[in-house]
Parts: structure tokens; C-alpha cells; sequence
């Protein structure tokens, strides 16, 4: 982004200028603007507000359904029937192409709403310097010069210049990704600071954590750091899904057949048997018609609803339909760390004390754990790890609410674990009394507390960084042997072993003080301090992201952290997870992302386990070069600078409860538990999903091409088709809507997640199953037309002869259903009358309605249907027993050697 403010400084260097540079050059200073300054700025800058998103009208969007070749085949046989005047046949065709279209239309789903999202984060009110007094004012008037202050709790209005602050901490895990709240200040920082390191600015969007500030407006609208964001959510293109790639394949492939063999007929008709032309048309439309599934895209839409309404009761909602299939097509996934991988809940994990070292257990804001020595430590050490609990819960601003399982902060995420390893190591702060404090302060790195014990003993308990502290210590707590004697590089030492695991170290000091002390300054900590020992915290990953990430590996897909946090700290979480498989996890930061050409990128970028320090930017081009490998790519987050990168994924999954609402609008699926091992789950939904569209795929084309072979058939051998175009789409219609969405619920078949991702590329029927679409196809055809020859040459009406060959396809639609309930096992088992109840309900349901069509008399007036006898029914079911034993052979025939089965994982 290069938007120019003030004087010609982008909006994105604000914070490598000193804050006069800033006033001077907005045009501002530190009394702010006047009521007419910014009224003129705002007029050419316009509101701090993000641009609505554009969507097309309803009308449009409903019409975009009829985009589809086989549609359009429809309709045109539509337009034909209505010039001859053919009306029922006419409103017929144009009920089930407008019936598919409003399917689609209702169950697509809410357009993208990721950028009202992100306008929903923009601050409703601010307090602004204006004609040198501070007002309350709508964030929409706020313009660049204007002169701010923020407070705890405040959601920043603008991109702010920081002036002056005081303690200020603010919580940019939207925009980073980090967990920990961002300490600022008003220096300067480096030009080419990222995200994460400007500490001189505040960005809209984000929270107060701690203390207070001023601050100038250097960005509105649009131009903020989240108006960026926005504008890269709004250039990323849709992606086609899989499925729907193979569905267009499909469709084109079954249209260019129709057109070809629909030529070749009429040719015949014509110069052959000099048919008349309106019924060699009629013959067009009966075939086209016939050969058309034109219940194939709603079968799939109401399979997909149906997984989408499934997922749900698993806690993972689905807002895009395709969705669900993509994602068990997913080869990648790509997750952010902080809330998705790990719990969001700082631990302390390790506590150091001279004399031992201790492991912490338990994981996130409970209080279920213990402190447990690591190796032989002395009671002495038991005695300073007391100690250390004491130090670091009294210099302490955190307060817990609650016990147990689940304990309620207030304050920041570190104090809080400080807080509850102290209730782990057994230490009760009520008797204390703090009689004085030096907050938190980022030039200092440090917090100081004189406390009164119980016993109205004082001293001064200090934490903070390692360095700081450890230069003002001359002594340590006794070890087990006495001595005091300190050693700091032996403590540093400690501290970079720790550091290097990935934790985040603080250290803890003390000082005794007289009785009738009452005072604290930072001069009471230049010496005399007692070392008392370090305290490592980490954000842990998810115990059930751990099972869920090795589920992802054996079932063939790779897993990637891309997170804003430190590389170190992502390296060591990344092996708890076991992303990697091996020890040494590949780890690549954002500054070598952004030195890497696209080319140098695509070819790294699989061997790559973690991507730390990343911007939005980043998180693009990384999803970028994994699907130029022709990877499937899945990217979790939940924060607005996951949101981009999210809406460029194949599949974006946004987590629930933790999530931004941009991130939710931007996403395809909303973890509800906002739990890893639920995308585990959905991938196998997704797998299910696929192979039940994939056997309702293969059940409903042997009938609607067996039906176009009747025609073809007809018309070669000289006569008019047996069937009417109405007729025929009964049977396709009534056998899409109950048959064909019994398979919708068939379980998973066994070692579902065992195989490995399938080829995206990949047609949606292999070789193997288009020949036994082609030959049930034969069969169903053979049979019908030998039912209508059998009774018209035994004397029967040509409706009743119609109706019997109608009854045949319908019958044996049912049969071939339990020939595809399992694509490559035997269905001469009973398993494949048990295990899928709607099985025999929509079975039932679709006698029930074919009764109507044969004896309502209003059905044979619209359908041309007549009532059958039981010499009737009897050969029609004849046939569909005949047909469901050679398709079971068939079966048998290709998966003689394990032939079409599965491929297993590869990894």
C-alpha cells in the first residue's frame, strides 16, 4: 500500500519518525487540530471507515445456477417443445431446471462477508484533542493530525503515531499472532520494522491492555493496517474446488456425448428413414432429456447439505458447502499457532532455583497440576522454589477468579501463570499486605513490590527479565549446601538453555528490608538483592492437537505452522506437536519468505515445517506456493491477519470462540470448539462425503444413459421412441430425490483415513467404474426397451406397455442401489441390507409414488401412464433382480487382484 499522507510520508513509515517529525509533518501539533482542520482533512480524506463489500444482486447470483451445460441443454429442448406447442412437456423441463436452481440457490450459503467483519472492529467513539480540549467523538470523524488518547480497555480508533506513553501494553494478536500483549513506546523504530516491531504505533483494531497514552492519527479507513488487509482479502480470486472441477469435467464431457450422438441420430432419422422433422426433433428431446442427469447437481448440493448439517454436530460449521469435500481432498493444512495448535494460555513450566530445578505440570489456566523436582533436589531447593512461587505471585497485578478445571483471569496472560504456579506450589498470598510498587515498566524490564509478611517481616520481591535483573544480585537463596555465593554467568547460562527450549524466562529477586520501611524506590534496587531463581512459560499446544496432527500424518497430509511469533519459540512447540519427523524442524522466517523470489519459494516450501515472524503477506504467498506444487492447501487462524490468507486457501478454517468476526466471514468452516483434532474429523467427514457422491454418481447415470440408449435405439431401428420425454424425467427425478440421497448416509468405508490424499486431478470416476456405468447402463436399457417390445407385441396399450418399461427402470434403480452401496465390496452380503435405514425408507417412499404415477388417473392424463397388472409388476421385478446379479458380477469381474480398491497411504 502507498497511500501518501500529510506531506508526502507513507502511512507505512510513521514509526521510524520521531514524534515531532510526526506532528510536523500531518500538518498537526500537540494540541491537536481545529473543529475547521479537520473538517477540511476529512473532506478529502473522507470517514474512518473500511469500504462496504460488494456483491452482486440476488437476481444475478440466482441465475449464475443456470450456468451449466447440461442446463442449457435442458432448456433448449424447453424451447422446442414449447415452439410444436408441447406445453406439458415444456413446463415440465423448465420446473426441474428452475427447481435446480433454487436448490443451489438457498443452500449456497452467505456471500463473503469478511470485510464487514473487519469494518466491525473500527472503534465507535474516541477521545480526541480538538481546539485544545479533549472531546468524545465518533471514530468515523477522526482524521490523520488529530491528537488521541488511549486507556485500559480501549479499542484503538486509528493508526496511531504513539506521542507519549505511560506503561502502555497493547494486545495486537489480531494483527501478529503473538499471545503476549505488545509493550509500546513513543522512540523511533527501523524503517523496515515488521508488524510485530513497530512499538510506535498503534493499530486500529487492537486492545489496551495496560496503561495509558497520546497519540496522532496517521491513517484512516482504508489506509490502517487492517484497511490494508482488507484490500488483500478483497483482490484474492475464488478458487474453483475440486469437486466442482471434476462436476464441470463431467458436465462437459456429458453434454459434447449428448450433442454428438443427438447429430448423429437426427442424421439418421432424416436421410434414412425420412422421419418428419417434428418428430425427429421430438426424438432429440426425448434423448437429450433422457440422457441429461439433471438431478446430479441437486443430489449433490442435498449430499453436501446433508455433511454440512453432520459436521455441525461435530462442532465444525461449515459455511460453504464445497467445503466440506475440499477438505477431504486436502493434502496441506497450515496452521496458526497461538489459540489453534496451542491452548492461548500461558504456563509455567519449569522453575529454576539454586539447589534444582523443578518441572511444573498441568497445562493452561487450571490449577490441577504440581511442582515436581527434576532429578535430586534437595529439600533446601523444595524450600527456594517456595520461595520463588512467593516472589513472583506477590509482584503480581494478575488476580484469579474460581478453581479447578477452568479458572477466570484478570490481567495479563504471564502474570496470570505466575499466579497459578503459586497455587501449584501451594503458596497463599491473602495473609500478605503489598505496602508499595514499582509497575511494569518496558525501559526498565521490571516490576518491584515491598510486602509484609504476616508475621510483619518486609522485603522487596522484584521479577523480571533475566538480564536485568541478574546485574543487580550479589547473592542467591542457600543451596542445599548453604552457600549464597552467586554466579551469574552460570544463571545466564541457565537462562539460554531455557530460552532455547522455547520458553519465555523470567527471573525473580529479593530483599530484605527494615521493619518500619514504607517506601519503594528503583534506587532500593541498585544492590543488595537476593537472587531467588527463573521461572520458564510457554503457551503449550493442545493435548488433542498433538493426536489430531498425527492422525493428519497418517492419512497422507502434511501439517505447517505459519505464526507471527519468534522462531525459537515456534521451533520448540513445533517438536511437542510432531509436525516434523525428525528432531530438527525446518524453520524459515518471514524476512526470508520476503528475500526468497516466487520461484526459490515453491521449491523450498514443502520441506519447510514451521514459517515464523510472518505477515499477512507472507501467509499468501506461502499458500501461494504450495498450490503451484499442486498441493490442496487447508489454512486455520483466528485472528484479521489470518483472514487473507484464509479466503486464498482451498479450504480457510476459522476458529469459533477465540476468532475474530473477520476471521469467521473469511473463513469456510468455524471450529466451534475451536479444537485442532476437529479438523481431523472433518477431513474424514469430507472423505465420506466424497465417496457417497461418488456411489450416487455411479447409481444415477446407468439410468438417464440406459434411458438415452432406449431412444438411440428406437430411432435406429426406424420408430418413434418408446418413451416420453415426461416419462423419462419421472424416472430421473423420482430415483435422484429418494434413492440417491439414502447414499448420503452411508458410513465410512474401513481405513478411510489410512489412504492417502486423493489427485485433485483426478477424475471423479476412475476408468473402472465408467465401465460399470456403461454396462448397468446397457443393462437397464436392454431391459426396458425388451419390456415395452414384450408387451406391445403380447397386446397391450401403448400406455400400459410405456408404463411397464417406466416400472423396469424404477425397479432396477433400486436394485442397482444396493449394488452401490459399497463400490468395491460384494453387495451379496447382508451387510447390504443393514447399517443405512433410509435405505428402505426412501425404497418404500418410491414404490409409494410410483403407485401414484400408474394408477392416479391425473398422472396418466399428465404422464401418459396407465394401471399394470401382476403380469406387470412380476416381469419388472424379474428384471431387477437380473440386473443386480450382473452387476455384482461385474464386480466381482474388476476387483478380481484388488483392481480399483484404494490406494493406502504413502507415508
Amino acid at each position: 500500500m502507498t497511500s501518501e499522507i500529510g506531506h508526502g510520508i507513507s502511512s507505512q513509515t510513521f514509526h521510524a519518525l520521531s514524534p515531532e517529525q510526526a506532528l510536523r509533518e500531518l500538518g498537526s501539533q500537540d494540541s491537536g487540530l481545529t473543529t475547521p482542520q479537520a473538517g477540511e482533512i476529512r473532506d478529502r480524506v473522507g470517514p474512518n471507515r473500511l469500504p462496504p463489500a460488494q456483491r452482486k444482486p440476488a437476481i444475478l447470483r440466482f441465475l449464475a445456477h443456470f450456468k451449466n451445460v447440461l442446463i442449457y441443454i435442458l432448456l433448449v429442448s424447453a424451447v422446442i417443445t414449447a415452439f410444436y406447442r408441447e406445453w406439458v412437456d415444456f413446463w415440465v423441463i423448465i420446473a426441474v431446471a428452475v427447481g435446480n436452481a433454487v436448490i443451489g440457490f438457498v443452500q449456497e450459503g452467505q456471500a463473503e462477508k469478511a470485510l464487514a467483519g473487519i469494518r466491525s472492529m473500527l472503534s465507535v467513539h474516541a477521545s480526541v484533542l480538538r481546539d485544545g480540549e479533549w472531546q468524545q467523538v465518533d471514530g468515523e470523524d477522526l482524521v490523520p493530525g488529530d491528537v488521541v488518547r488511549l486507556g485500559p480497555g480501549d479499542k484503538v480508533p486509528a493508526d496511531l503515531r504513539l506521542l507519549d506513553t505511560n506503561r502502555l501494553a497493547i494486545d495486537e494478536s489480531a494483527l501478529t499472532g503473538e499471545s503476549e500483549p505488545s509493550d509500546k513506546h513513543a522512540e523511533a523504530v527501523a524503517e523496515d520494522a515488521g508488524i510485530g516491531d513497530r512499538t510506535s504505533i498503534a493499530h486500529s483494531g487492537t486492545v489496551v491492555t495496560r496503561g495509558t497514552a497520546l497519540g496522532v492519527v496517521v491513517a484512516t479507513g482504508s489506509n490502517t493496517e487492517i484497511g490494508r488487509i482488507q484490500s488483500l482479502v478483497d483482490d484474492i480470486d475464488q478458487l474453483a474446488t475440486p469437486l466442482t472441477e471434476q462436476m464441470d469435467r463431467l458436465g462437459k464431457h456429458f453434454a459434447l456425448g449428448i450433442l454428438v450422438v443427438s447429430a448423429v441420430m437426427m442424421l439418421i432419422a432424416w436421410f434414412i428413414y425420412s422421419m418428419p422433422t417434428q418428430t425427429v426433433l421430438s426424438s432429440f428431446i426425448s434423448f437429450a432429456v433422457a440422457t441429461v442427469p439433471e438431478g446430479l447437481p441437486a443430489l449433490v448440493t442435498i449430499t453436501l447439505a446433508l455433511g454440512v448439517q453432520q459436521m455441525a454436530r461435530h462442532k465444525a460449521i461449515t459455511r460453504t458447502m464445497t467445503a466440506v469435500e475440499t477438505l477431504g481432498a486436502v493434502t496441506t493444512i497450515c496452521s496458526d499457532k497461538t489459540g489453534t495448535l496451542t491452548r492461548n494460555e500461558m504456563t509455567a513450566r519449569v522453575a529454576s532455583v539454586p539447589g534444582g530445578r523443578f518441572a511444573i505440570t498441568g497445562e493452561g489456566y487450571t490449577d490441577q497440576g504440581t511442582v515436581m523436582a527434576s532429578g535430586e533436589a534437595a529439600e533446601e531447593a523444595s524450600r527456594n522454589a517456595r520461595a520463588l512461587a512467593r516472589a513472583v505471585v506477590l509482584c503480581n497485578d494478575a488476580s484469579l477468579r474460581g478453581t479447578g478445571e477452568r479458572i477466570e483471569i484478570v490481567g495479563e496472560p504471564t502474570e496470570a501463570a505466575l499466579a497459578i504456579f503459586g497455587r501449584k506450589a501451594g503458596f497463599d498470598a491473602v495473609p500478605y499486605t503489598r505496602l508499595g510498587a514499582l509497575p511494569f515498566d518496558s525501559s526498565n524490564k521490571y516490576m518491584a513490590v515491598l510486602s509484609e509478611a504476616p508475621q510483619g517481616e518486609r522485603e522487596i520481591l522484584v521479577k523480571g527479565a533475566p538480564d536485568r535483573l541478574l546485574q543487580r544480585c550479589s547473592t542467591q537463596l542457600p543451596d542445599e549446601y548453604g552457600a549464597t555465593e552467586f554466579d551469574p554467568d552460570a544463571w545466564e547460562r541457565a537462562n539460554t538453555e531455557l530460552a532455547s527450549q522455547g520458553l519465555r524466562v523470567l527471573a525473580a529477586a529479593r530483599k530484605t528490608v527494615a521493619a518500619g520501611t514504607t517506601s519503594l524506590a528503583h534506587e532500593d534496587l541498585d544492590e543488595g538483592l537476593e537472587f531467588v531463581g527463573l521461572v520458564g512459560l510457554v503457551d503449550p499446544p493442545r493435548e488433542e492437537a498433538i493426536t489430531a496432527v498425527a492422525s493428519c500424518h497418517g492419512a497422507g497430509i502434511n501439517v505447517k505452522m505459519i505464526t507471527g511469533d519468534h522462531a525459537e519459540t515456534a521451533r520448540a512447540i513445533s517438536r511437542e506437536l510432531g509436525l516434523s519427523n525428525n528432531d530438527d524442524p525446518v524453520v524459515v522466517t518471514g524476512a526470508q519468505v520476503e528475500a526468497m523470489t516466487k520461484e526459490e519459494l515453491v521449491e523450498r516450501v514443502t520441506d519447510v515445517d514451521v514459517f515464523a515472524r510472518t505477515s499477512p503477506e507472507h501467509k499468501i504467498r506461502i499458500v501461494d506456493a504450495l498450490q503451484a506444487r499442486r498441493e490442496v492447501v487447508a489454512m486455520t487462524g483466528d485472528g484479521v491477519n489470518d483472514a487473507p490468507a484464509l479466503t486464498r486457501a482451498n479450504v480457510g478454517i476459522a476458529m469459533g470462540i477465540k476468532g475474530t468476526e473477520a476471521t469467521k466471514e473469511a473463513a469456510d468452516i468455524v471450529l466451534a470448539d475451536d479444537n485442532f483434532a476437529t479438523i481431523e474429523g472433518a477431513v474424514h467427514e469430507g472423505r465420506r462425503i466424497y465417496d457417497n457422491i461418488r456411489k450416487s454418481v455411479v447409481f444415477l447415470l446407468p439410468t438417464s444413459i440406459g434411458m438415452g440408449l432406449v431412444v438411440l435405439a428406437a430411432v435406429l431401428l426406424g420408430s418413434e421412441p418408446p418413451l416420453r420425454p415426461t416419462q423419462i424425467l419421472w424416472v430421473n427425478l423420482v430415483t435422484a430425490i429418494t434413492l440417491s440421497i439414502t447414499l448420503a448416509y452411508e458410513p465410512a468405508e474401513p481405513g478411510i483415513m489410512q489412504r492417502r490424499p486423493r489427485d485433485r486431478d483426478a477424475n471423479l470416476l476412475p476408468v473402472s467404474l465408467w465401465l460399470r456405468v456403461v454396462w448397468v447402463a446397457f443393462f437397464i436399457g436392454a431391459a426396458a426397451l425388451l419390456s415395452y417390445r414384450v408387451m406391445s407385441d403380447s397386446g397391450a396399450t401403448d400406455a400400459v406397455a410405456s408404463t411397464t418399461a417406466v416400472s423396469v427402470l424404477v425397479l432396477g434403480q433400486i436394485f442397482v442401489l444396493f449394488n452401490s452401496r459399497f463400490l468395491h465390496l460384494s453387495s451379496l452380503h447382508p451387510r447390504a441390507i443393514t447399517g443405512n435405514k433410509a435405505t428402505w425408507i426412501s425404497t418404500g417412499i418410491l414404490l409409494a409414488v410410483q403407485m401414484v404415477f400408474t394408477y392416479a388417473p391425473f398422472m396418466n392424463a399428465w404422464f401418459g401412464s396407465a394401471p399394470l397388472g401382476w403380469a406387470e409388476w412380476g416381469f419388472a421385478l424379474l428384471n431387477g433382480v437380473v440386473i443386480f446379479l450382473l452387476v455384482e458380477l461385474i464386480k466381482a469381474v474388476q476387483n478380481r487382484g484388488g483392481r480399483g480398491a484404494p490406494t493406502s497411504v504413502r507415508r
